[in-house]
């Protein structure tokens, strides 16, 4: 019979044992949890965004690549341990109570093959070894997946992705085998040694079986040193010894230091079997050691300086367009064909005087779209017009093209953000700043270009969104951007400030499909633990529907879901009838493209670039879309075939969202940097750098700076069609007349068509420095700008602007005001405009050139100056100052209320600022033959 005392203490003890263990679970459940929330986090981050299958491909893909690599090598220590035990087998060591007990010991765990012994030494081995390969997964797994590009070398007749995706880790590999097979012949070669040691035998008295091993793995080493020296050819096309003139290869590599690696292929070939038959017979010692001095030499003359050096003085120096002539042809077109610069297509610009003959109507609508702001400054005039509340911010201007009243106009366009620091410092707490203050609202557009001294015209402006053209946002809230964005949980039981109105606000919920939900206390015991704030725990304002909506910056966002794309500095906001989008380019890039010229980006050094994704951020629901735009590109075709899912084809990129793909400037830039010193094919001109390009310099402001590709809508792809194109002007280095110019489509249909329009070298086509100087010697112009300057206000002249049309180049550039009060708002004064003889100045780019066109024809009658008083101009600053001091219902009165239409075609609303217009300038003409 059970004793009853015996029973209760089994429960006891089952109920001590029971709550012990849910103790630990718990434990071990909040270790878990702490240490690996950024992996549960990360999880939730990337389920929200439709890519949780991606995410544990990224993470499980390094791991499956270290342990295939750590197998592969564990397998080449443990497979020589087991074939050494298998041939220790049979060895008798006597036993005895020496100090070489311990080593007998040990001795006999290896003859007996005991897992206990090699087995992790095999582990311990090959884990430091394959690490290098852990940190370049990517690397490897693009080797694996990566496909030929369709490009031979030109020096060794390889395929370029050999050079982007094989050669690396060829390299890598070869390094890591060498050490892991000079590991286990060191290890193997102590293990036989011991054993004759142990038998007191005779050191170098090896059994059969032993030599045989050690000659196999002597010349798996020696194979593998001459794999190492079949690479190191390929290396030389990254020679940088010539590179004051070109870069890789030229004579002496190909035809010095490429023989001789050959020869030490073919000598340390002749070692090897030398060894071999050394070590097998105990013969042929002076054979290898005459050999091994021949690789020897070989070797030293093969990473001393002092054979090509003889060459490069004696044969090349005297000689060295004729010797280098062929490699320097063949770095041009491998870096032409690295920065995808072969499709360029030339033309010749045939300069001709102005012509002051009537106009076209594609000159007209070149003149409607002439954008006559630069971003800097309409920075200042939205930040001052249309931020409406100190909270509010616009943190770039973007350009782009919309279809307005049927025709297409070349507009500036900005989102207006949340900005968290500047909110009250009475609302700096934690409910404002991420429950009510939750995102920005709507966004502004004006027209490129405008009539100065005249209200601002607007496409799109207010809050809500106010347009007489169709082209309000269905969804105008913008909770992902460019602004430093907070994390913020929506909706919640506080509400979400959506705008003002009047004295009150107007409060709106999330309904989007962002966010990772935030449903239960586990839940938001991570996000509190993760963002090191108990408010998100303990808050009784967040409910089962709300969403904790983190990075909210789009190019944080797009960097941590591809970090291995390189993205363009100005993402662009797109606005469309459904809402708000984000456009981001992004590139491919590699250092490993063969012979072709690198360059700086960022922090490191690249020779090969791809435009090849366009990525689409919805500003709403934050969605990242990626869409392939160069389905040529191997690198990108490999993270395809590697990220099955992930990237979209570009025919799956939305109708609405086509129209507004542009050419990227951070592209173009670095293709036109390579352009200008490689359009020189010739071998002769390019060795001697006699046409020489250089981005186009002037003056902004009081400063020289360097013209950037700049957007504007010209007819110069095809005759009689108006593109949106990426314009750049190029001058002779050096030199302050202009060269060439460089124009990338795109508009669909000519997307990515890259033209550049030569100026006749023998005549003289005058640039933008010389072009300030005609505009400074005018009188007319300085007497204005003095009597400007006299009345207090600042004169600000915009960036130039370099304009093809017909068979002439005009010279445009703003004139803007500036009050010396308080409220310093940029005002667009005047236009001037020049072809190269004469400057005129004038109210719009139209009347500007049709004054233009009067004056070159010398049918300007004289009229007198009528400046403008200084009365007037401290008139209409005191009216911008009263302006600024409105009350909130004075704003909200102004924001709704109704405007002129602008001179300009198409129209758009007009600035409700009370800023007067000055009266237009009379001015005489000065012509003298």
């Amino acid at each position: 019979m059970t004793d009853p005392a015996n029973k209760k203490g089994k429960w006891s003890r089952r109920l001590i044992i029971g709550f012990a263990a849910a103790a630990l679970l718990m434990i071990v459940s909040i270790l878990a949890s702490v240490f690996g929330i950024d992996y549960l986090l990360d999880i939730w981050w990337f389920n929200s965004l439709g890519y949780e299958f991606y995410y544990w491909q990224r993470l499980l893909y390094r791991y499956a690549v270290f342990g295939l690599v750590s197998l592969f090598f564990f397998l080449i220590f443990f497979l020589n341990f087991w074939v050494a035990s298998r041939f220790l087998k049979h060895s008798t060591v006597g036993e005895d109570n020496t100090d070489q007990s311990r080593r007998r010991r040990l001795f006999k765990k290896f003859q007996t093959g005991s897992m206990w012994v090699y087995a992790p030494l095999s582990l311990v081995l090959s884990i430091p070894i394959a690490m290098p390969l852990f940190g370049q997964w990517q690397e490897f797994l693009l080797y694996l997946f990566g496909r030929d590009m369709g490009i031979k070398d030109p020096f060794l007749g390889k395929d370029a992705a050999f050079y982007l995706f094989s050669f690396p880790i060829y390299t890598l590999i070869q390094n890591r085998l060498l050490l892991a097979l000079l590991i286990s012949a060191a290890a193997l070669t102590v293990l036989y040694l011991l054993k004759n040691h142990l038998q007191q035998r005779p050191l170098l008295d090896l059994k059969r079986s032993a030599r045989w091993h050690i000659s196999l793995l002597a010349i798996a080493i020696f194979g593998i040193g001459i794999w190492g020296f079949m690479l190191q050819r390929y290396t030389l096309l990254y020679d940088t010894s010539h590179q004051a003139i070109f870069y890789g290869p030229g004579y002496v590599e190909m035809r010095v230091v490429l023989p001789l690696i050959w020869a030490c292929m073919l000598s340390l070939v002749g070692t090897a079997v030398a060894l071999v038959i050394l070590i097998q017979t105990g013969k042929g010692v002076k054979t290898f050691a005459a050999i091994t001095l021949i690789f020897v030499a070989m070797l030293a003359l093969r990473y001393t300086d002092y054979l090509p050096q003889l060459v490069q003085t004696y044969v090349v120096k005297p000689n060295e367009i004729e010797k280098e002539g062929p490699y320097i042809a063949q770095h041009i077109q491998a870096t032409l064909d690295a920065y995808q610069l072969t499709d360029i297509e030339v033309r010749d610009f045939s300069h001709q005087p102005f012509s002051s003959s009537g106009g076209s109507p594609q000159v007209d609508e070149v003149l409607r779209n002439i954008p006559v702001w630069d971003a800097d400054t309409l920075k200042e005039v939205f930040q001052q017009l249309q931020e409406l509340r100190p909270y509010y911010m616009f943190p770039q201007i973007s350009v782009g093209r919309y279809e307005i009243d049927g025709k297409q106009q070349q507009v500036f366009l900005a989102a207006r953000e949340i900005d968290f620091d500047n909110l009250p410092g009475g609302a700096r707490n934690w409910i404002n700043e991420h429950l009510t203050y939750s995102h920005g609202h709507g966004a502004v557009m004006t027209p490129a270009s405008q009539v100065s001294g005249s209200h601002m015209s607007w496409y799109l402006k207010d809050i809500p969104p106010q347009s007489k053209y169709n082209i309000s946002p269905k969804e105008p809230r913008i909770y992902y951007g460019m602004g430093a964005y907070h994390y913020s949980i929506v909706p919640n039981k506080s509400g979400e400030m959506d705008y003002p109105k009047g004295a009150k606000n107007v409060m709106t919920d999330y309904h989007g499909r962002g966010g990772v939900p935030v449903s239960s206390l586990f839940r938001k015991f991570l996000f509190a633990y993760h963002f090191k704030n108990k408010d998100i725990f303990f808050s009784t304002k967040v409910t089962e529907q709300s969403k904790l909506l983190f990075r909210r910056n789009i190019l944080e966002r797009i960097r941590y879901l591809v970090p291995y794309l390189q993205l363009d500095r100005t993402p662009y906001f797109v606005t469309t009838s459904k809402g708000i989008y984000w456009i981001v380019d992004a590139y491919t890039n590699s250092s490993n493209y063969p012979a072709a010229a690198p360059r700086k980006l960022g922090s490191h050094a690249i020779n090969y670039i791809r435009d090849a994704v366009k990525i689409v951020v919805d500003a709403y629901n934050g969605s990242v879309d990626l869409y392939v735009y160069d389905e040529t590109d191997p690198i990108i075709r490999a993270y395809e075939h590697i990220f099955p899912g992930l990237f979209k084809s570009k025919d799956q990129l939305p109708e609405d969202l086509r129209p507004h793909i542009r050419y990227p400037q951070d592209f173009f830039d670095i293709q036109m940097q390579i352009y200008a010193k490689y359009h020189q094919q010739d071998t002769q001109v390019f060795y001697q750098q006699e046409d020489l390009w250089t981005f186009t310099q002037a003056l902004t402001g009081n400063d020289q700076d360097v013209l950037r590709p700049y957007y504007v809508t010209l007819d110069l792809i095809e005759p009689g069609r108006i593109d949106f194109v990426l314009l750049l002007p190029m001058s002779p280095k050096n030199l302050d007349n202009l060269r060439a110019m460089a124009v990338a489509g795109c508009d669909p249909g000519n997307y990515g068509k890259l033209i550049v329009y030569n100026f006749p070298k023998g005549k003289l086509v005058y640039g933008p420095a010389q072009i300030d100087a005609l505009i400074n010697q005018d009188p007319d112009i300085a007497q204005q700008f003095t009597l400007w300057d006299q009345a207090g206000s600042q004169v600000v002249r915009g960036k130039m602007i370099i304009l093809p049309i017909g068979n002439s180049v005009l010279f445009i550039q703003p004139v803007y005001l500036k009050a010396t009060s308080r409220v310093k708002i940029p005002e667009l004064q005047r236009i001037i405009m020049s072809e190269g003889e004469v400057a005129v100045i004038d109210q719009s780019v139209q009347q500007a050139y049709d004054k233009l066109k009067r004056r070159v024809a010398g049918q300007m009658e004289p009229i007198e100056m009528e400046p403008i008083e200084s009365s007037q101009i401290q008139e209409a600053e005191k009216k911008k100052t009263a302006d600024k001091t409105k009350t909130p219902k004075d704003e909200e009165g102004a924001m709704h209320s109704e405007s002129k239409e602008p001179s300009l075609p198409p129209s758009g609303d007009q600035s409700t600022v009370p800023v007067k217009p000055t009266p237009p300038l009379k001015v005489e003409n000065n012509d003298k033959d």
